[in-house]
């Protein structure tokens, strides 16, 4: 069905029409001018993104599904980052024609089983046309006690420096998807200048061969074997609201803290100088998965610097007071990389075989 058929209020209300609210904050939801929260004894938390296609993402790769459940994911990740609870979240879209109605509602099935997993409701939003693709636009709203949220600031001299899960993964996803797009196109290319070639020589029977072998090339799908765990981390964010909780649980709060969306050494540097401090990080401690290091070695790549600079992983990273070593210990999925210092001793990688190098923020710039 074409957009246009419905509108813009007739797309919204199909989207939105069975939306049930799960939180006591959110006194009103989609349906009037604004939606109506409430938060008396909390301190809220406000985030947002943007994603544009050709930027952010490839729609030659990752279907309106999962896009609309990392789209919520990144959003609900940051909230978690300063240690708070995701509660609403509204999200804007401009698309263009080429969309049609059920493009869209699988883009809100996927969003929308995103904010089911952290019980988020969707709050409102807008819809409106674009000419060079879609954009997205998701804000996340959340709240904390006072008392309780992390900030990026607060490390101090001899904290520990952690991270949730494994680093690198998404990168690598994407690595292996821009290089079997590269190959599907390049192989396009190479028989629609056949036949071309073939139609000015008049030759039929050619033309018939390689118009077969184009039709059978378009439903052509990569063999992933063995790398599906790869292609997860790049295709389905996850926020790890479950470090929160376990941290919560084992009575340790945070000094610092953000999510890894650009790259572990440019998220290390923004705690460092938003906290006046430096780090040694030990890349023997750097937490990597297999997939991840055969990957990286299949594409003559250093696994280090993919780990270290690759983003998208959304996973944590933060600063503990040494006290809670071995609290830190006892949880699973966290790792102890490095430690916090003082300014003056910079900001340090140890190799495995010792030498030290100052970090570099080589990571993902939108800008760029």
């Amino acid at each position: 069905m074409e957009i246009a058929k419905l509108g813009e209020f007739g797309l919204i209300d199909r989207l939105t029409k069975d939306i049930e609210i799960k939180n006591a904050s959110t006194v009103k939801g989609v349906g009037d001018d604004c939606a109506v929260l409430s938060y008396p004894d909390k301190q809220v938390l406000v985030t947002t993104d943007m994603l544009m296609e050709g930027v952010h993402f490839d729609l030659t790769y990752i279907d309106l599904k999962h896009l609309g459940y990392k789209s919520a994911m990144v959003n609900i990740s940051d909230i978690f980052a300063m240690n708070g609870t995701p509660r609403q979240l509204t999200v804007s879209l401009a698309i263009s024609k080429r969309f049609s109605v059920e493009d869209i509602e699988e883009f809100y099935s996927g969003l929308r089983l995103a904010c089911d997993k952290w019980n988020v409701d969707v709050v409102g939003g807008d819809t409106t046309s674009s000419y060079t693709g879609m954009a997205i636009s998701i804000t996340c709203i959340g709240e904390a006690a006072k008392e309780e949220i992390v900030y990026r600031n607060g490390a101090k001299d001899t904290d520990l420096v952690c991270v949730s899960g494994d680093l690198g993964a998404a990168y690598m996803g994407l690595q292996l998807l821009e290089r079997e797009k590269n190959v599907y196109y390049g192989q396009i290319n190479d028989l629609q200048k056949k036949i071309a070639e073939a139609k000015a020589a008049g030759n039929d029977a050619k033309l018939s061969t390689l118009n077969s072998q184009l039709s059978a090339l378009k439903d052509f799908q990569p063999d992933f074997s063995g790398k599906e765990y790869l292609l997860q981390r790049q295709l389905q964010t996850e926020a790890r609201g479950d470090i929160i909780q376990k941290l919560r649980e084992a009575g340790i709060r945070p000094t610092a803290m953000m999510d890894i969306s650009d790259g572990l050494s440019s998220e290390l540097m923004h705690i460092c100088k938003q906290s006046g401090v430096g780090c040694r990080i030990y890349e023997k401690n750097i937490p990597i998965d297999y997939q991840t290091a055969v990957m990286a070695e299949e594409m003559n790549m250093n696994v280090t610097t993919c780990a270290m600079n690759g983003g998208e992983d959304y996973e944590l990273l933060f600063t503990v007071p040494i006290g809670d070593h071995e609290k830190i210990q006892q949880i699973d999925g966290i790792k102890l990389i490095g430690h916090i210092t003082d300014a003056k001793f910079g900001q340090i990688l140890v190799t495995r075989d010792n030498q030290e190098f100052a970090l570099k923020a080589q990571g993902w710039n939108p800008l760029a």
